[in-house]
């Protein structure tokens, strides 16, 4: 112990001017929104690590299987895909989501032959015709129902609700063993590379990654009390925007995020709507690091309310009270208010309601596709190997959540801003919901599901259950 104490100060006491004007280099060029390229460089470094990793567990795989060759078959390689039947593959970066391949059951069914026999050929089977009835009736098999139990079995075993609702699996290790593969010991190399991983993550990033987000904190409440003081004008909106970009943008390297924008050309415009699928709380940090947008959302106390407090001073958000957030109609009249001032920036909206585990697009919300005006669709795809952004709020609190992001590798994500759409004159507002829903499914390459986020937290309604009931009943009879 007498020689190690020394031996810590003298360490401690070289690397603490290096690492002093490292944070400082840090914050300096985050401030004026500048960047070396050591974030992308960082990125292809870890992809190239990743790829060193899944070679060393094939190998140790094979080694094992060789040695282990009268025991049980070995689960295959993560890098190997699964037969087809089995496996979906969706999204920018080989991730996969495995589910059971079903038959649509609801509507006219092939495989339902419900057959329809005479009262000629009932007699020859030694049934007698029934008074009152037509001249065909319908003949019922217990079989005619299988369709619909062995729906309800796949349910069971893996349902298209609760899959979303926990982390997409991935075809390789990333080196985190929050993952659903651990391979940190399998080999020594391995060991070796995760433990490195383990210390910069956690005794590198961590730190770093802590002080900028405080300092990024407090940089937003103090630029928008100061853009807060300056009168109603074309001014105020520009310094609103310049402030935006710049502390959304300084406080989007605490979890050195890498955002690469698409068709940029469609950017959503002031007075309009944006709509986007929703995975994590982030999203709207990743959107308003390109562009200034006003929120929506019931106000809040604490840390929270601090930054609706301090974003509304500078720009036109809405925030409602719990009171008023499931008042329809108050939320569409201060939704028309917002759109019918042409200066006011595109409101953001996420229309499911609840986050989405980054592979599936589920029911929008009707209420944004009702009050007219402009609709901007944005995809967000985040890349699940750097970093899992989605946020289970089931399981995770947000100081749990924000843990995992700053010690993930990571948050690299894609944003495809889609061509503008507005409602047609014959067109409902679930339907314009639906084919807003379905364009950013397929530009993002995501899911596109018919079920409603809240069923995270609540029963299906009665409504759903009794179309089923009347979906069977109409087959049953033959209509």
């Amino acid at each position: 112990m007498a020689l190690i104490t020394p031996f810590v100060s003298v360490a401690i006491s070289i690397l603490y001017t290096p690492f002093l004007l490292l944070i400082l280099c840090v914050i300096f060029l985050a401030s004026i929104g500048k960047s070396l390229g050591v974030r992308k460089l960082y990125v292809n470094i870890l992809l190239k690590l990743f790829e060193y990793g899944r070679q060393h567990i094939e190998v140790a795989k094979k080694i094992q299987r060789s040695d282990s060759s009268d025991e049980e078959e070995e689960p295959p390689v993560p890098n190997d895909k699964p037969p087809s039947a089995l496996i979906k593959e969706n999204g920018i970066n080989g991730t996969k989501m495995t589910v059971i391949e079903r038959d649509e059951i609801l509507g006219p069914s092939p495989e339902l032959n419900y057959k329809r026999s005479s009262s000629q050929e009932r007699v020859q089977n030694g049934h007698k015709p029934e008074q009152g009835k037509g001249e065909n009736n319908l003949d019922f098999h217990l079989s005619h129902c299988l369709d619909l139990v062995k729906a309800g079995m796949e349910a069971i075993i893996e349902d298209q609700v609760t899959s979303v609702f926990e982390a997409e699996e991935l075809r390789s290790w990333n080196l985190l063993t929050r993952t659903n593969r651990q391979y940190e010991f399998l080999t020594w190399r391995l060991t070796i590379i995760w433990v490195m991983g383990f210390v910069v993550r956690y005794m590198f990033l961590l730190p770093l990654r802590i002080l900028v987000f405080v300092f990024g904190v407090w940089w937003l409440v103090v630029s928008t009390a100061c853009v807060g003081c300056v009168p109603e004008g074309p001014l105020k909106k520009r310094l609103n925007r310049a402030v935006a970009l710049h502390c959304f943008g300084f406080l989007s390297r605490s979890i050195s995020a890498v955002i690469t924008y698409h068709d940029a050309h469609y950017r959503p415009a002031n007075g309009g709507i944006c709509v986007a699928n929703h995975t994590s709380p982030i999203d709207a940090l990743v959107l308003m690091c390109d562009n200034c947008y006003s929120l929506i959302g019931q106000r809040h106390g604490g840390f929270l309310g601090l930054l609706q407090r301090a974003l509304a001073r500078a720009s036109p958000h809405i925030w409602f009270e719990r009171s008023e957030v499931k008042d329809r109609h108050a939320v569409a009249r201060r939704l028309k208010e917002h759109i019918s001032v042409p200066d006011n920036p595109p409101i953001l909206i996420f229309p499911e309601g609840t986050c989405i585990n980054n592979t599936s697009v589920m029911q929008f919300k009707k209420g944004s596709f009702e009050v007219g005006g402009i609709i901007y669709p944005v995809a967000i795809k985040y890349d699940p190997r750097f970093g899992d952004a989605f946020w289970n709020s089931s399981r995770y609190g947000m100081l749990h959540y924000l843990l995992n992001m700053m010690t993930s590798w990571a948050i690299v994500c894609h944003v495809w801003y889609l061509p503008a759409m507005q409602r047609r004159p014959d067109e409902s507002a679930v339907d314009f919901a639906n084919r807003v829903k379905a364009a950013i499914a397929t530009r993002g390459g995501l899911v596109d599901l018919m079920w409603d986020g809240q069923l995270k937290r609540m029963k299906a309604k009665k409504e759903w259950r009794e179309l089923q009931q009347e979906e069977f009943s109409k087959r049953l009879k033959g209509e």
